[in-house]
């Protein structure tokens, strides 16, 4: 009997072990986690730099750059809206360990203190996207207006990272997605991408000066490219016959400034605001007093709202990308930045009046 006990004990032991193992093989496919590789402490040290970011356009300019010299990895997932996320304990343990860590900033992660104050610095290159670059503010107003002059005054990287922390506190009691004092929605315009490519390109330099010709060369070809779409987007906004746009939310100030547009926004910086019985009554006036035949909604947000104004309006309907995170079916056909910025280009091509090719 006393070895049949003993036979028991061992078993379980051995099927706790095995049951542990079989954990940290599986990630958690709703949470976003990410599993570490034998370059972030699974193992022996490969050559392979282990690259995180923490938004699809992020993701893209550092594959690009970084070739085949690094494993890049987003921590947001396919499909999941980025303003919702909250990476989890073992998310944060998995980006600290990588060589390069790169955020946007401008108070879009909300969560990115509690992820950033645990990484050793001494071992993890963090790059901070927009630090340096000329912001927009935040403005609670709807209407952002491309021929508004001056940007908001550049401010340290730590005021900013303050101030996205107490905002963090105000959604935990208020569920209002507010970034901040900025618009953190860059991405969106193309020479503003072509500057945060250049502090990647530096990151991965720093921490392999080998490679140095080989970043240098992908650089050049996304600047390129990047530059390419910048002209097809001037080209368009110097044929529209009406300036303005409406959106189901502030995720175009960039675009629209860049370019001399005006977007005219149903939900403030987060697709998560709504508009209140008052505001939707202004915007289906604003919509008809300005004769607007597109409302145009987004792929990862819910477009009841924008449908509304839609059928109250007579507008037909569209879809402008804010690339914030690819679809599981966009990310399946092999969409990428350039190819979905190129199909918001059609999509404005219709909602400002330009004249087929």
């Amino acid at each position: 009997m006393k070895d049949w006990g003993s036979m028991l004990s061992r078993l379980f032991v051995l099927l706790a072990v095995l049951a542990l193992a079989a954990c940290t093989q599986q990630p958690n496919a709703g949470s976003g986690s990410v599993q570490p590789t034998a370059a972030e402490g699974g193992g022996e040290a490969g050559e392979t730099i282990v690259v995180y970011t923490t938004l699809y356009p992020l993701y893209y300019v550092a594959e690009r750059i970084a070739g085949e010299h690094a494993e890049v990895k987003n921590v947001v997932p396919a499909g999941v809206e980025p303003h919702d996320f909250e990476p989890t304990a073992r998310d944060i343990v998995a980006m600290s360990n990588a060589q390069i860590f790169i955020y946007n900033g401008a108070g879009f992660e909300q969560w990115i203190e509690k992820a950033v104050e645990g990484m050793d610095q001494g071992k993890t290159v963090i790059v901070n996207a927009t630090e340096g670059l000329e912001l927009l503010p935040a403005s609670g107003d709807d209407h952002e207006h491309g021929d508004e002059k001056g940007h908001a005054a550049e401010e340290e990287n730590a005021h900013e990272e303050e101030h996205a922390h107490e905002e963090e506190h105000a959604h935990e009691e208020d569920h209002n997605h507010d970034h901040g004092l900025f618009d953190p929605h860059v991405w969106l315009d193309p020479i503003l991408v072509k500057q945060q490519a250049e502090k990647i390109k530096e990151a991965l330099i720093q921490v392999d000066e080998s490679h140095r010709d080989d970043y240098q060369r992908n650089y050049n070809a996304l600047a390129a490219d990047l530059d390419a779409l910048d002209q097809e987007f001037r080209e368009l906004a110097a044929k529209a016959k009406r300036k303005e746009f409406v959106v189901s939310h502030s995720a175009f100030g960039y675009l629209a400034h860049r370019y001399g547009l005006t977007q005219t926004a149903i939900s403030g910086v987060s697709p998560t605001d709504e508009p209140s019985p008052a505001e939707l009554k202004e915007l289906v006036e604003h919509v008809n007093e300005h004769q607007i035949e597109y409302i145009l909604f987004e792929t990862l947000a819910s477009p009841k709202v924008a449908e509304v104004i839609a059928r109250e309006t007579g507008a037909r309907t569209g879809t402008l990308n804010p690339l914030e995170g690819l679809t599981e079916e966009e990310q399946r056909s092999g969409k990428d930045y350039l190819s979905i910025m190129r199909e918001n280009l059609e999509t404005l091509r219709l909602a400002l009046g330009v004249e087929e090719k």
